[in-house]
């Protein structure tokens, strides 16, 4: 049995198109995998701890061995268990829209809790870098109001896919597979409806050996 952790990084519920084709790839995986279990984390809804000067002193203090409060164990154990719900998934799905060429502010707060070293990443001065969630993988449903086709100049104002997929293969998850949706605005409601339908199809069938 796997564990699938389904980050939603809309607000916008119902009226989200990455939100519709994420859920469309999720209950199609539950119908080829009803044993799995289906962790559902909205960032909007999540009550996640700040990333803010105690947190980042207690990493420091905490992670190179010094003598630390109570006070920064404590804010250092909240950032250990966001970072322990996110690696407990042996596949992740995620809905994401581009705000302002990028990801959702919320979600990049997630990003900043999961990418530790130690944890998540190590490095060292004779390999680098190293991700240590290898063997995981993605799903990614994104969303753009605009267009940004690749080879086209637009395509440079793209820092949703490239900076999301750039951190999860740092991580180690390199096995990411996505539909994309554009443009769900420019275009006007019939081409939106149709990206959509289109999408949520799409997303149904790479369900099936995911």
């Amino acid at each position: 049995m796997s564990k699938v952790l389904y980050i939603q990084a809309s607000p916008r519920r119902g009226r989200s198109h990455s939100i519709a084709v994420a859920d469309a790839f999720v209950d199609a995986y539950r119908n080829a995998h009803p044993d799995d279990e289906v962790d559902v984390w909205n960032v909007f809804d999540a009550d996640l701890p700040p990333f803010d000067g105690l947190a980042v002193q207690a990493k420091y203090t905490i992670l190179h061995g010094k003598d630390h409060t109570p006070e920064e164990q404590a804010a250092w154990k909240a950032v250990e268990d966001v970072v322990a719900r996110f690696t407990a998934a042996d596949k992740l799905v995620l809905a994401v829209p581009m705000w302002n060429f990028g990801i959702p502010y919320r979600l990049k707060h997630l990003i900043d809790l999961i990418v530790q070293p130690g944890y998540t990443f190590v490095s060292t001065p004779h390999d680098g870098y190293k991700g240590l969630l290898e063997g995981k993988r993605a799903f990614v449903a994104y969303a753009r109001g605009g267009d940004y086709p690749e080879g086209t100049e637009a395509e440079a104002m793209d820092f949703q896919r490239r900076y999301l997929e750039t951190l999860l293969g740092f991580i180690g998850i390199t096995d990411v597979r996505s539909v994309t949706l554009q443009p769900t605005l420019m275009g006007g409601p019939d081409i939106a409806a149709h990206e959509r339908a289109d999408g949520i199809a799409r997303a149904r069938e790479m369900a099936a050996d995911f």
